[in-house]
Formats: structure tokens, C-alpha cells, sequence
């Protein structure tokens, strides 16, 4: 099968082999230098403020969403949050349990959010704005510097949801003047689900300084006081860590802007192929990492059969409500260019047979 969702992606074969490999003991100047490096590499790729921080927990990127909710929020702070789709709402629904009142910008699924928008809902008192650089589940890039320049005008801290976004589309924490971006194993990075990465600026380390603790697992100062000499306070997924360390050594002797070429160049080739058909891309601003496709027959669900079937490949579902209308084609992962040629031939195939 090939493998077209969003994550767990295909993976190259520098992770392949040392996913192939017993997982190490951990507690090891070895392994603390892998991961100081990890550090330096990710920060490196984000953009990060010389005097930012980077940890590694063991959990999917939701694990990170909560405890950026847990670790960096004020307790009772008002907060703002962009809500375009499902994973907008999971930031709210986060938010909401650990008691936060929310200014909840609500857009419709695949709309862009606008100054106005922003303007009209976020109140004076909320202290933090929180984001999905690309809500995955509507395949939206949104105007990042748009959101920036908004957090700056009123002082408030950013934080930014970059798991599908980091590597298929540009990010520089300084320039955004992010305080914590959040990205995962599973995604662009290619490697397998387990961990999920956090950046924090200086201001968003203070913040975890003076907080009262809310959770042991998740905590972020324990992470941060282990993480400065490159270890975790728990056993965390090692084999997946070191998967990291080889991704990000190969990225960065690429260069991210080769990857982000290659992804954004098979994801052109795809869109260009669906132009000519009946299916509805749903925003005007996709992500290089997905593209989502509304079906007007509501048959969304025999689309992705028939993939699956027919042609041996996974294309990613929807959810909830939009369950039998929206599908999505993932671009991120290691995907060659005769895979994605066999994933175009069946994308006509099926045109060419009604399905859409």
C-alpha cells in the first residue's frame, strides 16, 4: 500500500534502518549528546530565538497542545483561539477543561481568518492567541503573518500548532515572534509516532518557571531541567528519538528548502491533475502538506475505497460531519516520484469513471 494520509507517512531509510535496531539504554552521555543535538538542529530549522529551548515528550502532538495549555497559560488567563476546523476546536475543547475563558475565533471550515475577524472577537484581556498554523483537517495554510502582526500590535503571546506545517511549509519562529511552536514525530518528519516537539521562547520559559504544576507527565519544567543536560525525566520512546536524530541530520544537510520544494512540488502535481474535475479544493491557501477536496456527490468515502481497493493506496478521511463529503490527499513523507505518478494515474483512472 502507499501511503498518501497525513501521518504516520512514509518513511525514508536513514529512519527505516535505525527504526530496524533494539532501542538502546538510555541514560548515557551517548544518548544526552544525540539529544542536545536534536535540540540544536530543531531550533535551527524553526528559527529560533538564540535564547529558545527545545523538548521532546513522549505523547502525539496533542500531548503538546495540553501542556502548552498546562505549562504556559497563566492560571485563569483569557486566551484567544483560532477555530477553522477540527483541530482549532481541540485547542478550545483544551483550553476550556483547564479553565480558561476563550475567545473563540469560529471561521468556516477552509476560510481564511481576516484582521477583522480577529478584531471583532478577541477581547482586550486575553492574554495569549493560539493557532494551527495549518488546520489539517481543511488542508488551510493560515496568514501567519497576518496572526503576527496582531499578537505584537496587542502584546499578547503566540502559540502556534506547526505539526503538520513544520518542514511542508515555511516557519521562523523569530520572525513570527512565536513564543512556542509545536510540531510531531509522525508528520513531514517522517519518522514514527511518538513524540512530539516543543519550542519555547524565553518568554514562554519564564512563564513555565513561575506556573504552579499541573500535571507530572507533561510537565514542562521537568522537561526543560532535564533536557539541559539531554535526557528526559521519563523513559521516553527512544528507538523514535534517535529516528529524529538521523530525519534531522538529513534535513539539515539538504536543506529544509529542498524538502519543502520536493513536497510542495508533488502536492502541484496532484492539484493540477483534481483541476479539471468536479471535486472542490476547499481553501484558497492550502498547506504544502495536504490537500483536501470537497465531493459534490457526497461520496468522499467511496472515493477513499476505491483508492484503497482498486489501487493500493491510503488518501486520508474526514470526520464528523463532513464524514461523506471532504477527503484528503497527504504530500508529506517519502514519497518518490513514481508514487506519486501512480497516485495521479489513479486519481484520473477514477475520473475517468465517474466517481468524480
Amino acid at each position: 500500500m502507499l501511503n498518501f494520509t497525513v501521518g504516520p507517512v512514509k518513511s525514508p531509510n536513514e529512519v527505516l534502518e535505525v527504526g530496524g535496531q533494539s532501542a538502546p539504554y538510555f541514560r548515557t552521555p551517548e544518548f544526552s549528546k544525540t539529544m542536545l543535538e536534536n535540540e540544536k538542529l530543531m531550533l535551527g530549522l524553526l528559527g529560533a530565538p538564540k535564547t529558545s529551548r527545545c523538548v521532546f515528550l513522549t505523547a502525539s502532538g496533542t500531548g503538546s497542545m495540553e501542556a502548552a495549555v498546562m505549562g504556559v497559560l497563566e492560571p485563569d488567563e483569557r486566551v484567544a483561539v483560532v477555530n477553522g476546523g477540527s483541530f482549532g476546536q481541540r485547542f478550545v475543547d483544551l483550553c476550556r477543561l483547564h479553565r480558561h475563558e476563550v475567545d473563540e475565533v469560529k471561521l468556516e471550515f477552509g476560510a481564511q481568518v481576516t484582521a477583522d475577524a480577529l478584531s471583532e472577537v478577541v477581547s482586550g484581556d486575553a492574554g495569549v492567541l493560539l493557532v494551527n498554523m495549518h488546520e489539517t483537517s481543511s488542508g488551510l495554510l493560515y496568514d501567519m503573518p497576518l496572526v503576527s502582526a496582531f499578537c505584537r500590535e496587542r502584546g499578547m503571546l503566540l502559540i502556534v500548532d506547526a505539526v503538520s506545517a513544520f518542514i511542508a511549509d515555511e516557519i521562523d519562529m523569530e520572525a513570527l515572534g512565536a513564543d512556542v511552536v509545536l510540531t510531531g514525530s509522525q508528520k513531514a518528519l517522517a519518522c514514527h509516532p511518538g513524540i512530539s516537539i516543543m519550542a519555547l521562547s524565553s518568554r514562554a520559559q519564564e512563564r513555565v518557571a513561575s506556573n504552579p504544576e499541573l500535571c507530572s507527565y507533561l510537565s514542562l519544567k521537568e522537561a526543560l531541567k532535564n533536557g539541559a543536560r539531554g535526557q528526559t525525566p521519563w523513559t521516553p520512546a527512544v528507538a523514535t528519538l534517535l529516528e529524529i536524530n538521523a530525519r534531522l541530520r538529513s534535513i539539515s544537510s539538504r536543506g529544509i528548502e529542498t524538502e519543502r520544494a520536493e513536497i510542495a512540488a508533488r502536492a502541484g502535481q496532484v492539484r493540477a491533475t483534481l483541476a479539471g474535475t468536479s471535486l472542490e479544493m476547499v481553501p484558497q491557501n492550502p498547506s504544502n502538506a495536504v490537500s483536501a477536496y470537497r465531493c459534490p456527490e457526497h461520496n468522499a468515502k467511496a472515493v477513499i475505497e476505491c483508492a484503497k481497493a482498486d489501487h493500493g493506496i491510503w488518501l486520508c478521511p474526514n470526520g464528523g460531519a463532513l464524514a461523506d463529503e471532504v477527503f484528503r490527499i497527504g504530500h508529506i513523507g517519502a514519497i518518490t516520484t513514481a508514487d506519486n505518478e501512480k497516485l495521479t494515474n489513479a486519481l484520473s483512472a477514477m475520473a475517468a469513471a465517474g466517481l468524480f
